[in-house]
């Protein structure tokens, strides 16, 4: 008897470093349903539309072939299929077989349920067959022995976790150029974000500043529609921003949606869809306008692509696995080219493998159709196995940084100066203003004893104006900032009304581990993130007071300082490093930490300090309230930099499978940064920029995104959809699991590999015993080329390439072998390199991981 799996994991998404929350939506309160009702997650055994459709569009691939054959003679040139059925939802077939799959799943739940009360959310068509039905455990169970039902799984919560990075990443002089130039970077190719949703007010998506010069048409093979809602009116959408949807019947079940701070509809109530779609795809040279001052003009990775939302999660709960499995069906039925996600589960998802959760295995049918999707590797670096995104078929993506630096700092009477952030003028030139604490600014009716807050500035009745009125008042900066219960806007509100000078904020000793972004002041201010700073910063203060002698009693303040403005940016920084909270490999395959054979992340990108357009809706960041851009940082950040160079990879090579996209990212990524050494990793989230190492793949995955070189990569490396399944069937114990949510029975496979016999650009062996050889296949898709091959191995581990060179004709394909020998025994990864040099200027980077080996004795 098949079992309900209660796989009741949480995810969430990566923006500015949320909290972790494993809490699920209350329940329904309707009386006919008891106390156990629950959102089930069903698929069954009939094939998804997609797998039948492609089946027939091989059928008649194959016929065409046999004819072509018998009147012309055999071919020997294959002719790859089409695997992306295009504009089906217009089409008559379509919809018909749309109602019926719908039709087939309230049959059976009538039939499995007969009488009793359930709400069926979705019907998925597409990707998976199935739907989302709110039901108690004991219906589930009833529908869990139903011979039509392969699997069901117990609904989960899922969470919300530029200016210049354009010219970091080399696009105006090179991806850019290449394309045809900004006007028309990306044109043709839609990037779908399943995310918070959009504000299709903003600059960065209206279409308005398209060139008229060049047509901007909806592409042909895009058929998804924009919802039309009170708060996302019909014109929302334009030529830019071509489809929006949203998702919610999961929250709305379980009574947690609350709609006017949700908005029910696309519109985007918390900033972060509407800046991650900005980040790949905003319009080139938007005004970046905070606080009244010109930052610089803002321009996505593709200016050109269309944009397409699919809004699965929301500000107040975050959201649910079955609305977010719904987006990404939709997404694929539409017809997008590129998705775009920021979700990840906030533990290991349970089970025979992390591959095998409703999220990443319809991914996996999405990528089937011919979608490349990326996801944010997470932000709970730096720890070892702290990756958040596992599987082969997705593409994911650590944060970097780049150079661009906003300096502020702090100068003292004592000729010391303090680093910190913040987006303030400069106090007057050449003066000194005397600081006092907020703890010394109390007027007589308030005690630092009564009031605990007291030292944060939130209330502008503690304090008293004629200690404060001309001086530098000293906040401290506490943890309930981070979890927004006081903030910066509200103590420079209250520094306004004292007549302060300028405010200075002080880290909390508690306060590890957050990254504290350049905060937009309207007055002279500073924000001091150093915790060891700080507290030199309150040395001098306290060692400044002056006392009586008999009393002890503060009778001045000694302590002056002068604040240099936080405005102007430096290029002069080392970058990119990988960012300590970006997610770290090797790939946790099990709930166990046992090692995949599988590379993450597979590349890093710039996701520090990023500025990106902000919804006029959000309060999520109250010092971006009201503002049109924000700069946020997470691998939340990174991934769309990464969706942006893959729309301009499917633009200059339309037909490239989503391995093939992948495989031009990681073999032309880059090694070294922008001083000549090679990319270094931050080891710590205390003082990160004082304790680094050179990063390894276990970092940085194939190294830092190279937009030009992959528009150029030489070779590519193709893997499939029947390589993914022989890899899952080759997991021990997955042949139920695999049968439950694929259909796909692995007795019928010939043979089953492992993650290290995948065709990727990278080698990952979690254990080396004795001697193994592992196999590469390359198509070259550039003109005829003769490479040489060099190699360096892993420590412990002597390494053969072979052939040592090879002549390559274009459309060829290219099989080379590695040998890997274990000469030492450690438990400790050692990681090597193979690099193919063309005679022509192609470079192709391949990765070796070793993790556990063990010598033949």
């Amino acid at each position: 008897m098949r079992r309900v799996l209660m796989m009741n994991f949480g995810v969430f998404l990566l923006f500015c470093f949320g909290f972790l929350s494993n809490s699920f939506g209350q329940d329904n309160g309707g009386s006919d349903i008891n106390s156990t009702t629950s959102v089930y997650i069903v698929t069954l055994r009939q094939a998804p539309t997609l797998h039948l459709l492609q089946q027939e569009e091989e059928v008649k691939r194959v016929n065409a072939k046999h004819l072509q054959g018998s009147k012309h003679g055999d071919t020997s040139k294959f002719t790859r299929p089409n695997l992306q059925p295009r504009n089906i939802s217009k089409s008559r077939y379509w919809r018909s077989r749309r109602s019926a799959i719908s039709q087939a799943h309230d049959s059976l739940l009538r039939n499995a349920l007969k009488g009793e009360k359930y709400i069926k959310l979705y019907s998925f068509h597409y990707l998976i067959n199935g739907f989302a039905v709110f039901v108690s455990s004991q219906q589930a169970e009833k529908l869990s022995v139903r011979r039509e039902v392969a699997n069901i799984v117990l609904d989960f919560s899922v969470r919300t976790a530029t200016t210049y990075t354009p010219q970091f990443m080399g696009l105006p002089e090179g991806a850019w150029v290449k394309e045809g130039g900004f006007e028309i970077a990306g044109e043709g190719v839609v990037i779908g974000f399943i995310d918070t949703g959009i504000d299709p007010n903003h600059p960065s998506f209206n279409d308005n500043v398209i060139n008229s010069q060049h047509s901007y048409p909806t592409p042909k093979h895009f058929s998804g529609v924009c919802e039309v809602t009170p708060d996302f009116p019909s014109g929302s959408c334009n030529k830019k921003l071509i489809g929006a949807r949203h998702f919610a019947q999961s929250a709305i079940t379980r009574g947690v949606f609350n709609s006017s701070e949700d908005y029910a509809s696309p519109f985007d109530g918390d900033g972060h869809g509407t800046h991650t779609a900005s980040i790949a795809a905003g319009n080139h040279g938007v005004p970046v306008i905070v606080s009244n001052y010109n930052f610089g003009n803002a321009s996505g990775i593709a200016p050109r692509a269309h944009i397409s939302v699919y809004k699965a999660l929301y500000k107040s709960f975050g959201g649910f696995a079955a609305d977010v499995v719904a987006a990404i069906d939709q997404a694929a039925q539409d017809g997008v080219d590129i998705l775009s996600l920021s979700i990840t589960p906030n533990q290991k998802p349970p089970g025979v493998a992390t591959f095998f959760n409703p999220i990443d295995m319809a991914i996996l049918s999405a990528v089937k159709a011919g979608i490349f999707v990326v996801q944010a590797a997470g932000n709970t670096g730096p720890s070892p196995k702290s990756m958040s995104s596992f599987s082969p078929w997705i593409f994911t993506v650590g944060a970097s940084s780049h150079d661009r630096v906003y300096s502020n700092s702090l100068t003292l009477g004592n000729n010391v100066t303090i680093p910190g952030v913040g987006f303030a003028i400069p106090t007057d030139d050449g003066k000194m203003y005397k600081m006092i604490s907020a703890f010394h600014a109390l007027n007589n009716s308030t005690s630092s004893d009564k009031d605990t807050y007291v030292g944060e500035c939130q209330d502008y009745e503690n304090f008293s104006q004629v200690l404060v009125s001309g001086n530098l008042l000293m906040c401290s900066y506490s943890v309930r900032f981070v979890l927004g219960l006081a903030t910066i806007k509200q103590a420079l509100d209250v520094a306004k009304n004292l007549s302060a000078a300028g405010v200075v904020f002080y880290m909390d000793p508690y306060v590890v581990g957050f990254q504290i972004n350049p905060t937009p002041m309207d007055m002279p201010g500073i924000i001091i993130p150093s915790a060891e700073d700080s507290k030199s910063l309150l040395k001098y203060y306290n060692s400044s007071l002056q006392r009586d002698v008999s009393t002890k009693e503060i009778v001045g303040f000694g302590a002056v300082a002068a604040i240099e403005g936080g405005l102007k940016a430096n290029f002069s920084n080392r970058a990119p490093k990988v960012m300590y909270y970006s997610a770290r490999g090797p790939d946790p395959q099990d709930n166990s930490f046992n090692n995949a054979d599988v590379l993450k992340p597979n590349l890093i990108a710039p996701g520090n300090s990023i500025w990106g357009a902000w919804s006029s809706a959000s309060t999520d960041s109250t010092e971006f309230e009201g503002e049109k851009f924000a700069m946020m940082s997470g691998t939340s950040m990174a991934a769309p930099h990464v969706a942006g160079v893959a729309a301009l990879i499917k633009q200059a090579f339309p037909q490239f499978s989503p391995s093939a996209i992948a495989s031009a990212l990681s073999t032309t990524a880059l090694l070294d940064d922008n001083k000549g050494g090679p990319i270094l990793a931050q080891r710590t989230y205390v003082n990160p920029d004082q304790d680094l190492y050179t990063a390894t793949p276990f970092d940085m995955g194939s190294g830092f995104v190279n937009a030009t070189a992959a528009l150029n990569p030489g070779l590519v490396f193709d893997t499939g959809f029947e390589d993914y399944m022989s890899f899952l069937c080759g997991i021990n114990g997955s042949d139920l699991v695999v049968f439950n949510y694929t259909g796909v029975s692995c007795s019928a496979k010939n043979a089953t590999i492992s993650g290290f016999d995948l065709n990727l650009p990278s080698i990952t062996v979690s254990m080396l015993n004795g001697t193994q050889t592992f196999q590469r296949s390359m198509r070259n898709i550039a003109g005829n080329e003769t490479y040489n091959v060099g190699w360096s191995p892993p420590y412990g581990v002597s390494m053969k390439v072979s052939p040592a060179q090879f002549s390559i004709a274009m459309g060829e394909t290219q099989v080379f072998s590695v040998t890997l020998t274990a000469t030492k025994n450690s438990s400790s990864s050692s990681f090597g390199r193979i690099g193919l040099f063309g005679n022509t200027g192609h470079i192709v980077n391949i990765p070796v991981s070793v993790i556990e080996k063990i010598a033949s004795s």
